[in-house]
């Protein structure tokens, strides 16, 4: 009976890692056309869902410079984690400060892609996963391009491009350094912040970005993408 059960967790094991390689080596190349937290999301369901995909190349550097500045400021140097950023989530929730996470944007990529929302360690040890994944077969500018188009930039809307033309009228092309930075700020919770009329944190946070996105050019934290 062990060695069946043992058996049979093994070829599991084994499927799930096929078939994990597989979407993986499917969307180095192709458009994620949707993924779980879109479907789980009732706000879709009641409005519709707004996302467009568009290449890096029609996404103006400004909006990768704020996510770098905002999100992760060390995406070009890290392999997937950032420890430092981690032992200072855990040690700020720990004093009951505001929470945060401490996901690298290669994780946060992975968990929009292949997985769900919310926390549990079994998530975050699939997230881990794919995180190895993808550092590993998409590279950093595949990860940055996805991540641009999956993630929530507003209620029932996904992505950088349908973010922009719902708040700005324009494409993600044409998006400003203020702009940018704005969409940014809201990205942690998206239907609680405004980009349009952000409050006092947002707007700070927003502004704080903002002067963060010229030290990104200045030292090449960008380097992985453009180069």
């Amino acid at each position: 009976m062990i060695r069946k059960l043992t058996r049979l967790l093994a070829a599991l094991i084994l499927m799930f890692v096929g078939v994990s390689l597989m979407l993986v080596l499917f969307y180095k190349w192709a458009p994620v056309p949707i993924t779980a937290t879109m479907v789980l999301d009732g706000e879709v369901w009641e409005r519709g869902l707004a996302k467009d995909w568009e290449s890096l190349d029609n996404i103006d550097r400004n909006m990768v410079a704020a996510v770098i500045a905002g999100e992760d400021g060390k995406f070009c140097q890290h392999d997937g984690f950032d420890a430092e950023a981690i032992e200072k989530a855990i040690a700020n929730n720990a004093r009951g400060g505001r929470i945060k996470g401490g996901s690298t944007i290669t994780q946060q990529t992975a968990k929009n892609v292949f997985l769900w929302q919310g926390g549990g360690y079994f998530r975050k040890g699939l997230e881990a996963w794919f995180a190895v994944l993808i550092e590993n077969i998409w590279g950093k500018r595949r990860i940055m391009e996805v991540y641009l188009n999956v993630a929530e930039t507003g209620i029932a809307t996904y992505g950088v491009e349908a973010g922009a033309q719902r708040y700005f009228n324009h494409s993600a092309a044409r998006l400003s350094r203020m702009e940018a930075a704005r969409m940014a700020a809201a990205l942690p919770l998206p239907k609680q912040r405004s980009v349009i009329s952000p409050g006092g944190f947002t707007r700070r946070y927003g502004n704080m970005i903002a002067a963060r996105m010229g030290a990104v050019r200045r030292d090449g934290l960008d380097a992985c993408i453009y180069d």
